[in-house]
């Protein structure tokens, strides 16, 4: 994680890979899993070498997750979350989130968003109030932004509005999915 306890883009593919063997209701061969995780990052973010990077190897080694059947040795043997890679998905699941935009943050958020149901729901309502906070803080630095070339010729005003208008979309939606966390 970086010093703010946000994800890196490697630990945004480890949560994509934790919450898509939690979430699943079998095991999945280790083909299908990556599969997935190319699939659904690269929709958010678009293909991307450096995004994909971490391995699915390495999560065996660290023991998050295990092969099951056969002998563990076979290349695309099924997978399965262990005990220990629960508690991770769990760790980056809790992390902060940063205000400012950008293809990797949204990766973050959606991937969140996704396997919100995986957590407590007390830490459910505390992620969503970090997108809130992270949410106002871009508005307010948008806001500022606009402010500062509200005199200035060209389309500049015009993105701005357009890009606040859309976070302030965003902030309402999230207030709305806390409201109905909390009534839960």
């Amino acid at each position: 994680m970086f010093a703010d306890n946000t994800l890196t883009p490697k630990e945004a593919i480890r949560l994509c890979a934790l919450g898509t063997l939690a979430q699943a209701d079998a095991p999945m061969r280790y083909s299908a899993l990556a599969n997935a995780i190319r699939h659904f990052t690269s929709r958010i973010t678009g293909p991307s070498l450096d995004i994909m990077g971490t391995s699915i190897e390495l999560l065996k080694y660290e023991g998050l997750v295990t092969p099951i059947g056969g002998d563990g040795m076979e290349d695309d043997a099924p997978l399965a979350l262990t005990a220990l890679g629960r508690a991770e998905l769990v760790t980056l699941m809790t992390s902060r989130i940063r205000s400012q935009g950008g293809e990797v943050n949204k990766l973050i958020a959606t991937l969140k968003l996704r396997f919100l149901h995986l957590i407590e729901s007390v830490e459910q309502i505390r992620q969503i109030d970090l997108m809130i906070e992270a949410t106002d803080t871009e508005i307010a630095r948008l806001d500022d932004l606009r402010a500062t070339h509200a005199d200035t010729p060209g389309y500049l005003g015009d993105w701005l509005d357009h890009d606040i208008h859309q976070l302030e979309n965003h902030l309402h939606w999230l207030e709305g999915l806390r409201e109905k966390l909390c009534l839960a």
